[in-house]
């Protein structure tokens, strides 16, 4: 037992340290490299530095989970090198390949978690890209985040405690720079600390419905594990409040937005919630009136950026909710 924990104590260490460590030397290497790996906001800032956090995940992450995170991780990487390249007239060139990772790892995610998979792959890939838009606040989110998970895990007993914490000393060795806006973790870091915290969060649904529900799991499991990552966006939407009531102001047109607005953003919004919204809207944007509605987010659910201008004598006649 001894042995064991500080084998343990060694594993969270080393992670630590190794992220560090990594997190300057890619940053001092994507500086030279240029290209689509800076940024060019500030002076210049390095991009995909994500990259350290991501190669110590798969490095000490137990398998099969940091199969996961390597799938993740490689095809969101090549966003960040490739940059916006689009690919026809829908996609880019990254979000097609981030697509395919999502996919993967649902489908071989599957077969060890359960339909459970599909939270951890696209759901939680969605909101820390959202995340990832303001500095510092997806590193933030995953100490917060990492600490409930290891919490919950230790007071049911479960063995696999040691992951959050080897998650959450992962996220301090890099967050530094990442919070002062020296650094960005780009596609490749957001994805990977997404699927990571979702496979904590599924080892919490997991383990708790085995002791309070075991004949009910897959649905207590999806409820434990909704739970979870609500709590997650809502600690998103308060940390970044400010810059998404700007962004839904200015760049959305959407008045006085409510924190459901904020919610529903961060859950539904980036490029493939607009995607989406492109095929089953059309050109068509609904006007929403009803104030419960517009407090639970629905005007952010389906705002279309592709709806044509529309003149006075339109919005008069346009759908309403």
């Amino acid at each position: 037992m001894l042995g064991e924990n500080v084998e343990i104590i060694l594993l969270w260490t080393i992670a630590f340290f190794i992220t560090l460590i990594l997190t300057i030397v890619i940053t001092v290497l994507f500086s030279r490299i240029g290209g689509n790996l800076v940024e060019n906001i500030r002076g210049g800032v390095p991009r995909g530095v994500g990259l350290a956090p991501f190669l110590v995940m798969v490095l000490l992450f137990p398998a099969p989970y940091n199969y996961f995170i390597a799938i993740i991780g490689v095809t969101a990487f090549i966003d960040d090198i490739v940059g916006r390249r689009p690919l026809g007239s829908y996609i880019e060139v990254g979000q097609f390949f981030r697509a395919i990772g999502i996919i993967a790892v649902f489908l071989i995610a599957l077969s060890v978690m359960g339909p459970i998979a599909i939270l951890v792959s696209l759901v939680m890939v969605q909101i820390f890209n959202i995340a990832d838009m303001q500095p510092g606040v997806a590193g933030i989110t995953v100490i917060i985040m990492s600490i409930v998970s290891f919490t919950l895990l230790a007071l049911i007993g479960s063995s696999t405690y040691y992951i959050p914490i080897l998650l959450l000393l992962i996220a301090l060795g890099y967050i530094s720079q990442d919070y002062s806006g020296y650094i960005m973790m780009g596609e490749i870091g957001n994805h990977s600390f997404g699927v990571a915290l979702g496979i904590c969060f599924a080892l919490v649904s997991a383990e708790t419905t085995r002791i309070v529900a075991p004949n009910n799991f897959i649905l207590v499991e999806f409820i434990i594990m909704i739970v979870l990552i609500l709590i997650t966006v809502f600690i998103i939407a308060k940390i970044r409040e400010n810059t998404l009531e700007h962004y839904l102001e200015k760049y959305l047109h959407i008045n006085n937005p409510t924190f459901g607005d904020y919610v529903m953003d961060i859950l539904t919004g980036g490029g493939l919630g607009d995607l989406v919204r492109r095929f089953t809207l059309g050109n068509t944007q609904i006007n929403v009136e009803s104030s419960f509605l517009k407090s639970i987010g629905v005007r952010r659910l389906i705002y279309n950026p592709f709806a044509k201008k529309q003149t006075n004598e339109d919005l008069n006649s346009e759908k309403l909710l």
